[in-house]
């Protein structure tokens, strides 16, 4: 059936979910990019700045817990609106820090907030699009992690050098707040919406799924007895941690490897992160390629994503190149397979779990994720501080491109022992 008939309004949501993902991750990068210039005026060491990272990253671990659970509860429209109210205000919060505590605590309450970003997120693709768009269109609103990480680079710095670092906290928090005006405005789940022509309410749920348990509760425990919830967790645990860095320390890395100042470093970035948007939506697209050329969702899922792990590993290579450019374009393929992989991890939790555990699982999964990343952090910065006293720091982030370049293949191999055809799961509804 032609789209025109069936109706777009769920393109149009899907704008909503890339706007508030592009906007999350600006306001999450924002310290990132700030970095040469706020160890300067707070004297942090590499240590330190990774012990900030590490308490964004176990505030965003908790808060997917619980914003998985509050958003099952609450549903998808009030869930949105209190996550991105607490972390723009938290965002705002960093330019009024006064020491190293201050940015911590800024930190803290950003995480919490910002986790409810992904559950929000999914739920809603599964909400409004059927299984067979579901892929494509988590690609596109994850681009919006891409497109945040590209502005930010291109933004922030502009604001800090004409106007201070406490207004790119500022105007990047504000932006937030605007966001919201149209989330209010525009959403609503399918059933109680009221420009969703029949056409497409049906064309959403052809997947002939039964509806009618969409609001039953499963406890926490039984999703952990559950192996397909292993495969999300691993999937997640292994790989998270390897964005976070790639968004915490490239900024670093480039500046102290190529000798760059703060303006010069926009460029690199804004390849590295534009690249992902490839990545990301061409990842969408290249399972959902395979399922409409007749392939089972399964077998589409993991060899898109297997192939999405091999592209990894070239970046091995990047701390050997001696033009900046090259090591450009290693981290770029790099940081797009990421991408493209998180595209269709996410997807695969939709795929196995029916909606009204989806949430939940999706929030297990993704603070698995963040407690990687609360983890590495410490690693990185330990590493890091230890070859710059040697002063060999180079060889420090060769160890950390290694650990990169293996992590993909190493969270494939666990999704394929755990789910190895992602059976849909089966919750019996309890007496």
């Amino acid at each position: 059936m032609n789209s025109t008939v069936i109706g777009r309004y769920r393109w149009r949501i899907c704008a909503l979910l890339f706007f508030a993902t592009t906007i999350n991750y600006i306001d999450r990068q924002v310290i990132g990019i700030l970095k040469p210039v706020l160890e300067k005026e707070f004297n942090w060491t590499e240590t330190q700045y990774g012990e900030i990272v590490m308490i964004f990253s176990a505030c965003y671990a908790f808060g997917l817990l619980v914003f998985g659970r509050f958003v099952d509860k609450v549903g998808t429209k009030l869930g949105y609106t209190v996550s991105i109210v607490v972390w723009s205000i938290a965002a705002v919060a960093h330019a009024f820090a006064k020491s190293t505590f201050g940015f911590g605590a800024a930190r803290a309450v950003l995480g919490l907030g910002e986790a409810g970003n992904f559950p929000v997120a999914i739920k809603s693709v599964a909400e409004w699009f059927p299984k067979k768009e579901r892929a494509l269109a988590t690609g596109i609103f994850n681009s919006g992690a891409n497109i945040g990480a590209v502005a930010a680079p291109a933004l922030v710095p502009w604001l800090a050098s004409a106007y201070g670092w406490q207004e790119a906290f500022i105007w990047t928090g504000v932006i937030g707040f605007v966001w919201l005006i149209f989330w209010i405005i525009m959403y609503e789940v399918p059933a109680r919406h009221k420009k969703i022509t029949k056409a497409e309410y049906d064309y959403i749920h052809s997947d002939n799924v039964d509806e009618s348990a969409s609001k039953r509760k499963v406890p926490w425990l039984k999703l952990f007895g559950i192996r397909q919830t292993w495969a999300f967790v691993f999937g997640k645990l292994l790989t998270d941690p390897i964005w976070w860095f790639f968004l915490f320390w490239l900024p670093s890395y480039f500046s102290t490897t190529f000798n760059l100042n703060m303006k010069s470093l926009g460029l690199p970035l804004i390849i590295v992160y534009t690249a992902t948007t490839v990545g990301s939506i061409g990842g969408g697209y290249l399972s959902s390629y395979f399922i409409n050329r007749g392939m089972p969702v399964f077998k589409a899922r993991k060899t898109s994503m297997l192939i999405f792990a091999i592209c990894v590993l070239p970046i091995m290579t990047a701390p050997f190149a001696t033009n900046m450019w090259v090591a450009v374009a290693l981290i770029s393929l790099a940081a797009a397979a990421h991408q493209a992989w998180s595209a269709n991890i996410f997807t695969t939790a939709s795929d196995m779990f029916p909606k009204f555990a989806l949430s939940s699982v999706v929030g297990i999964g993704g603070m698995a994720g963040s407690i990687g990343g609360m983890l590495f952090p410490i690693v990185v910065g330990s590493l890091l501080d230890h070859y710059k006293a040697l002063g060999n720091i180079g060889t420090g982030y060769s160890i950390l491109f290694v650990i990169c370049g293996f992590a993909y293949l190493l969270a494939w191999g666990a999704m394929h022992f755990f789910a190895p055809r992602m059976e849909q799961v089966e919750i019996p509804e309890e007496a």
